[in-house]
C-alpha cells in the first residue's frame, strides 16, 4: 500500500521518511487539521505545547480510525505549531514521534507559526491516509 522510501544521497532522517509512494488501488483520505479540543468543544492543555501535542494525536488517531486506517497508514503529514523555538518542535515532534505514527515512518513537515485556528491553540496536525481499497 505505501512504500516509504529514504533517499540514499541525502541525509539518513531520524524519524521520519524522505517519501511515501501509494500504489494504485489504494483509497486515499485527507484528514481536515487534528485540533487540541476535547469532544464537548473545550481547549486541552492551555499553554501547554507538548500536552496539546498528546491531545492531537489522540483526535487524530480517532479520524484516522473513522477512515477505516491506524496510524501506520497515515502517508504525509505537516505538524504545525505556535513557537519560533527550535526546542519546543522538538518537544512537540517527540510527541509525534512516540506515536504510532513514526512505525512507518511516514513522511512529515514541522513548523513553526505564529497563530492557529482556536483561542489558545498551539498545535495541529493534517494528514493524508492510505487505507486499503474497497
Amino acid at each position: 500500500m505505501i512504500r516509504r522510501l529514504t533517499v540514499p544521497s541525502l541525509f539518513t532522517p531520524p524519524t521520519y521518511s524522505h517519501a511515501s509512494i501509494v500504489e494504485a488501488g489504494t483509497r486515499l483520505a485527507f484528514l481536515a487539521g487534528s485540533v487540541p479540543l476535547d469532544p464537548a468543544g473545550e481547549l486541552v492543555g492551555a499553554g501547554d505545547p507538548v500536552r496539546q501535542a498528546e491531545q492531537v494525536v489522540a483526535n487524530l488517531t480517532e479520524q484516522v480510525k473513522a477512515v477505516g486506517g491506524v496510524l501506520e497508514d497515515v502517508a504525509y503529514t505537516d505538524v504545525y505549531v505556535v513557537t519560533d523555538s527550535p526546542d519546543v518542535l522538538t518537544e512537540v515532534w517527540e510527541v509525534v514521534q512516540a506515536s504510532g505514527l513514526s512505525q512507518g515512518p511516514h513522511s512529515s513537515t514541522i513548523m513553526g507559526v505564529t497563530c492557529l485556528g482556536y483561542e489558545g491553540q498551539l498545535v495541529e496536525i493534517t494528514a493524508t491516509v492510505a487505507v486499503a481499497g474497497d
